[in-house]
């Protein structure tokens, strides 16, 4: 069978690493370049901790214009502002691009400038490609794309949590109050001081409150889903761990419920989704999906209160990025959705 032929863009970052590794063990795909300006020249292993044996004599490399792109499908593992520059050529070359980046995960301008603090230079019909790749919900569109806007890590612990209640109705959306905790990788390689582990170590601090980038996300796609406008309180924290995410969430029923409607509410729309573990028995443990691509949720009523609590983990790496971005590349390319991921 012919391999797919596959490129990073910001292959030595914390998200492009696990695209290296993911892919690397991936038995459709071949991994053919690895681009990182600021590592160029040097051997993957030196620079990835976590690189597969494979890699050993690979060397990243500097992109420019005049490269012979050997690729099928391009990975863009950017920091936010780059991938607008690299996608439209490598649309226009014919590559199937799926984009780590929140570049192209909204398709409101003045909502991107808001919350992202620069402008969105990709052209309307450059926009109008970029399909959502939470594959859970949008499996069908994903599948006939050739754009994909890869979800964020809170985005994707939060929307994952709550979609099934506000398809179903079941709470008030404007009532919802989110707290995500996660890892200092999640700020990436290049982050500034106040993200580094020994800053973070030994405390908790919440950060970017009221206006993180992932608020208008999370409320788009949620929005869309249930047809109503929804409305979060999101307060995302800093823990002393690398990886991972941490949601814990509270919305007030619109209805009661019992516990066996709450249940069949997520095992409805998740029974038959090879990445999501909903148990409502089980509390949730960031240890039980760090380096998987699962999201383990769990959700409880609180019927004195008429509330009900949803909690979930995922690793932000793999599920909240580079893992999602590969089982969207298999729905694109017509692969087993969890093949390279188990």
């Amino acid at each position: 069978m012919k391999q797919l032929r596959a490129a990073i863009f910001g292959a030595s970052g914390y998200s492009g690493g696990e695209l290296v590794r993911i892919l690397s063990r991936h038995p459709s795909v071949t991994l053919t370049k690895l681009f990182a300006d600021s590592s160029a020249g040097k051997i993957v292993d030196e620079v990835l901790a976590r690189s597969p044996q494979r890699a050993t004599t690979t060397r990243f490399e500097a992109y420019d214009d005049s490269i012979e792109l050997d690729a099928d499908v391009c990975f863009l593992a950017l920091p936010h502002g780059e991938a607008m520059d690299r996608a439209p050529s490598l649309l226009d070359q014919g590559k199937i691009v799926i984009d780590l980046s929140g570049d192209h995960r909204l398709q409101d301008r003045s909502l991107f400038q808001k919350f992202y603090k620069r402008q969105q230079t990709s052209s309307d019909e450059i926009l109008a490609q970029a399909v959502y790749g939470l594959p859970e919900w949008n499996a069908s569109a994903i599948q006939r794309a050739r754009f994909i806007a890869n979800p964020g890590c809170y985005a994707t612990s939060v929307i994952l949590a709550l979609a099934p209640l506000v398809v179903e109705k079941a709470i008030e959306p404007d009532s919802i109050i989110v707290n995500s905790m996660s890892g200092v990788s999640g700020a990436g390689r290049k982050a500034s001081l106040e993200y580094s582990f020994a800053e973070v170590n030994e405390s908790v601090k919440a950060y970017r409150i009221g206006d993180h980038q992932h608020i208008p996300e999370i409320e788009t796609v949620l929005s869309g889903l249930s047809n109503e406008e929804v409305k979060i309180t999101f307060t995302p924290h800093l823990i002393p761990i690398t990886r991972g995410i941490y949601t814990t969430i509270c919305a007030e029923l619109s209805a009661p419920l019992t516990e066996l409607e709450l249940q069949e509410s997520f095992n409805k729309h998740y029974s038959e989704k090879p990445f999501v573990r909903f148990s409502p028995e089980r509390i949730p443990e960031l240890r039980r999906t760090t380096g998987t691509n699962f999201i383990d949720i769990y959700a409880q009523l609180l019927p004195e209160r008429n509330q009900v609590m949803v909690i979930s983990t995922e690793d932000n790496l793999v599920k909240g990025a580079a893992g999602q971005a590969v089982q969207n590349m298999n729905l694109v390319c017509g692969f087993p959705e969890t093949e390279g991921l188990l």
